[in-house]
């Protein structure tokens, strides 16, 4: 086989497989751009930049999608930060998955309301299973988003600030068996620490719940965790604090935009 015939070969068997979705992520607290590690506001690091001029730099950076995380409502269980979230998505193009604080009905029409494609909800799957299942079939599975963050494989709700006896297992697959098409996964032991996502736990899910589309969070530190998370099928990869730090660069991530 001649150089050029191996090329397109590999480049076509590529091709066959999704490139795993880039979701760069924005937590906001207070109106700005934060990142916490292992999920403890007295680990807080504030970045500069307004959020919205933050997205539109990712936006021109060729990416598609938004995470935004409104850690004040996580905390005080109502959305906060809606009118940061309305400035994005006035402003961007992005296709923005919100979360944060979303457990009651006026919540998650703020959410939708000020330009959320997707909603995420986490705690209220956990405490009120009916609203979170009202939802679902109200909005359809395309726009809600399960989170299912844990600690020890133990579900872990808000703003990670309890650890359930929920194993993430079983809750993934009784949501599943509701409806429930996306998943965004944490290991809250993972987060911030820039020492590499949780490849088991994903794995896990994975065998477990092959239709699942599993958007994995927490650990990401260079593009060869981004490859192996894509090399194991996983829907999407949000990134984070390695972009603020600077391991990961904008033209890094245009490679899978």
């Amino acid at each position: 086989m001649e150089g050029w015939q191996i090329f397109y070969a590999t480049l076509s068997a590529h091709s066959a497989h999704n490139m795993i979705q880039i979701i760069p992520a924005i937590d906001i607290i207070e109106g700005k751009c934060v990142r916490l590690t292992q999920g403890d506001f007295a680990q807080k690091k504030e970045y500069k930049g307004h959020p919205a001029d933050v997205a539109k730099a990712y936006e021109d950076a060729g990416l598609k999608r938004l995470h935004v995380v409104d850690l004040d409502g996580a905390r005080q269980k109502r959305v906060v930060n809606y009118n940061v979230l309305e400035k994005i998505a006035s402003q961007t193009k992005l296709h923005i998955d919100f979360g944060g604080g979303i457990q009651s009905d006026e919540d998650i029409r703020i959410a939708f309301d000020c330009g959320a494609a997707q909603v995420t909800g986490g705690s209220v799957a956990v405490k009120q299973p009916d609203l979170f299942e009202d939802w679902l079939k109200k909005f359809g599975a395309d726009k809600i988003i399960l989170g299912a963050d844990a600690r020890n494989e133990k579900i872990a709700v808000s703003g990670w600030e309890e650890t359930s006896q929920i194993w993430i297992y079983d809750f993934l697959e009784e949501f599943s068996e509701k409806g429930v098409k996306y998943t965004i996964s944490t290991d809250v032991a993972k987060d911030g620490l820039l020492q590499g996502p949780s490849f088991d736990l994903y794995r896990e899910i994975g065998s477990r719940l092959p239709a699942l589309h599993v958007i994995a969070s927490g650990g990401v530190s260079n593009l060869d965790d981004i490859y192996k998370l894509d090399e194991m099928n996983l829907y999407g990869v949000i990134v984070g604090k390695a972009i603020y730090e600077g391991k990961i660069s904008l033209e890094d991530l245009q490679k899978f935009a």
